[in-house]
């Protein structure tokens, strides 16, 4: 089903050559990788013939893991910077760009970048972004978990979906 030579396809193989009742912390493993996520790591789960909330819940949890390490840190980050640095002059350059994605960020808010952001970009990217605007915390942790809790159920069903085609 999955290209056995893809970075999906490895990661298929290694959830699924381990023993059965490890193959959830593979899927929590797996899905605390940037750009593989709760969705592909539910679609693996669910192709490997993991029960779908099995395969969700872990994949929720190996996101999520990794979502709160990459919160924290820019949060730490920030205030650091910030008790350190004196306010600089930026580059017209620097102050365009800055600018736009304050922009993008202040249209579309938390929800719509939690929500929408892993069409563009994985959710490790995305939320500690987020928090380096100035964004609270716990309100990004809130819609990350909400996204990766959507966006994992949408690939796990997609998965099951893809195995009653095959199957039939």
């Amino acid at each position: 089903m999955l290209p056995e030579d893809s970075f999906i396809g490895r990661m298929h193989q290694w959830t699924d050559g381990l023993p059965e009742t490890l193959q959830w912390l593979g899927i929590i493993a797996i899905s605390a990788i940037p750009s593989v996520e709760s969705f592909f790591g539910a679609l693996i789960g669910v192709v490997i013939g993991m029960p779908l909330w099995v395969a969700l819940v872990a994949a929720i949890i190996g996101n999520m893991l990794s979502l709160t390490l990459v919160i924290y840190g820019a949060q730490w980050i920030r205030s650091t910077v910030l008790k350190r640095k004196k306010a600089q002059e930026l580059s017209e350059t620097q102050y365009r760009r800055r600018a736009k994605a304050k922009r993008l960020f202040d249209k579309f808010g938390i929800p719509g970048v939690s929500l929408l952001g892993p069409l563009a970009l994985p959710s490790q990217f995305t939320a500690p972004l987020m928090v380096s605007f100035g964004a609270n915390r716990t309100l990004v942790m809130a819609w990350m978990f909400v996204s990766v809790t959507v966006w994992g159920a949408g690939f796990a069903l997609l998965g099951v979906g893809l195995l009653d085609l095959i199957s039939t």
